[in-house]
């Protein structure tokens, strides 16, 4: 997903600038447009009106508005999708073997001090005891004070403490705490006796004679208070008390796959040069590897080009740019050629062909916010990718035999998932077709007002990303998200990916109509 192996320095020290922005900073890159559609501006390059302005980035103010995206946004916001193939020939065998393996992104750190503002909501229970006035300032402060380490935190704390001894190294996430916003939760249960006290007044009245043919009166005035509830569920977008976080899952041990990989050559391994210049890109240190799966194109049933992977495998994030020479082999190595150090030609390690991507996509979250560090712009590193045609116009999905669906706003407790790739981290090679089975997603979150990512245990390491995640629908498998953020050693193991959503959908239909 992102390069967290790289041992570059300026590659650590922009991930060190972007982290010290903090997750506040996330906020102010979305720029409020007209409508829902974005600006004029490319969403690359950061146009700034004055001092402390915040980047024209042409995304709308909020999520909701994106969800609501057309072609014609799409289009307008896309300018740069169409890419430059790789030249016939461009990825040798040399180059596959020199390819470093793109790795799953680490999460941030928890943010610092959130926790304090809960203080807040328990302030209010203890409201009631306002006679005793000269105790009731000083008691806010102290009845805040020990909430703050109470229920709000510790549920999203918990499954961030396996991971949060090795906090610096790649692939350890730590969840954020809990957010103050959970309280909101709280208030509503101290607001809603306030109205049930408002009707002992009125029976108060029936004890005067005059009063009493004005009970009828009263009594309908009482279904009025139900009008009070209803709003008390429009407070929350509270967020849940947990972030959006469940404990993390158990380790699943990958299992190497049976050659040939003839049943399975949806899955492959992508290829692409991540941008650079001078002695990196000379000494090959640019080739980059992942893992990716051939999806349908609801434009062109039976004769799809598309291939689903991470946006990080192909987009550098943030203020970057696409890959170039991006290539897709599918059921790489189906064969057992390359395996144990095996060496052979283009006709065994690709029995499918290579083929070049033309277009790409990728959410506007990753191209505006992504970098090599887990971050809420992770909950949506996907990338959609087209290919071109084989000889005499056939299709990839021809050439492999099929293409898997992808299902969008996929029911969570519907899910049993299955992952596929091509780990190539130590210690893996690369070489070799992988599968975790690893059951029923838990929830991973950075940002709790965007969907929570899928969890699951699986032991596959760098590589991986971008890797199809499959579940089973209507009988059939389907897609259902990929790799993007993994912890690969201590315990548990495990990897999550997006959940897909409908800006998911809006990017898939744009590049489907596009070809």
């Amino acid at each position: 997903m992102s390069f967290s192996d790289r041992s570059s320095g300026r590659r650590r020290t922009a991930h060190a600038a972007r982290t010290a922005l903090g997750a506040s900073a996330l906020a102010l890159t979305l720029l409020t447009t007209a409508a829902c559609g974005p600006d004029n501006s490319s969403a690359d390059t950061a146009v700034t009106a004055g001092a402390g302005a915040a980047p024209n980035i042409g995304l709308p103010a909020n999520l909701e508005d994106l969800k609501k995206w057309k072609f014609d946004d799409w289009e307008k916001w896309a300018k740069d999708y169409a890419l430059p193939a790789a030249a016939k020939g461009f990825w040798t065998l040399d180059k596959l073997l020199k390819a470093k393996p793109n790795e799953p992104l680490p999460p941030p750190p928890a943010p610092p001090a959130a926790p304090a503002q809960p203080t807040q909501a328990p302030a209010q229970p203890s409201q009631p005891s306002q006679p005793a006035k000269p105790a009731q300032p000083s008691q806010p402060a102290q009845s805040g004070q020990p909430t703050a380490p109470g229920a709000p935190t510790a549920p999203a704390t918990t499954p961030g403490k396996p991971p949060a001894g090795q906090p610096t190294q790649p692939g350890h996430p730590t969840p954020p705490p809990a957010l103050p916003k959970p309280s909101n939760t709280q208030q509503p249960a101290s607001q809603a006796p306030a109205p049930p006290a408002q009707p002992t007044q009125a029976p108060a009245q029936p004890t005067q004679p005059p009063a009493q043919p004005a009970q009828p009166t009263q009594a309908p005035a009482q279904p009025a208070q139900p009008s009070q509830a209803p709003a008390q569920p429009a407070q929350p977008p509270a967020q849940p008390a947990d972030n959006g976080n469940d404990p993390l899952p158990k380790t699943v041990n990958a299992q190497s796959l049976p050659h040939p990989y003839t049943k399975l050559a949806v899955h492959g391994k992508l290829f692409a040069d991540a941008p650079g210049s001078g002695a990196e890109a000379a000494a090959g240190l640019s080739h980059y590897q992942c893992s990716a799966t051939v999806v349908a194109d609801p434009a062109h049933p039976g004769k799809s080009n598309l291939v689903w992977t991470a946006g990080h495998c192909i987009h550098q994030g943030k203020g970057g740019k696409y890959f170039s020479n991006i290539s897709f082999i599918p059921a790489f190595n189906s064969n057992g050629a390359l395996s144990g150090g095996k060496q052979a030609d283009e006709a065994q390690y690709a029995p499918l062909g290579i083929w070049n991507a033309t277009q790409a996509v990728t959410s506007p979250q990753w191209k505006a916010e992504g970098g090599d560090g887990g971050s809420p712009a992770t909950q949506y590193d996907f990338a959609i990718i087209r290919v071109q045609p084989g000889e005499g116009g056939k299709s990839l999905e021809e050439a492999v035999g099929g293409a898997v669906p992808v299902w969008f706003n996929a029911p969570r407790e519907q899910l049993s998932i299955t992952e596929y790739g091509y780990p190539a981290a130590p210690p893996f090679d690369g070489m070799e077709l992988n599968r975790c089975e690893s059951g029923k997603p838990t929830r991973l979150s950075y940002d709790p007002t965007r969907p929570p990512m899928h969890a699951i245990g699986c032991t596959m390491t760098g590589g991986s990303s971008g890797g199809g995640w499959l579940a089973v629908k209507d009988g059939k498998p389907a897609l259902v998200s990929n790799v993007s953020v993994g912890q690969h050693t201590g315990d548990p193991k495990f990897q999550a990916g997006p959940y897909l959503d409908d800006v998911a959908a809006g990017a898939y239909d744009f590049i489907s109509k596009k070809g």
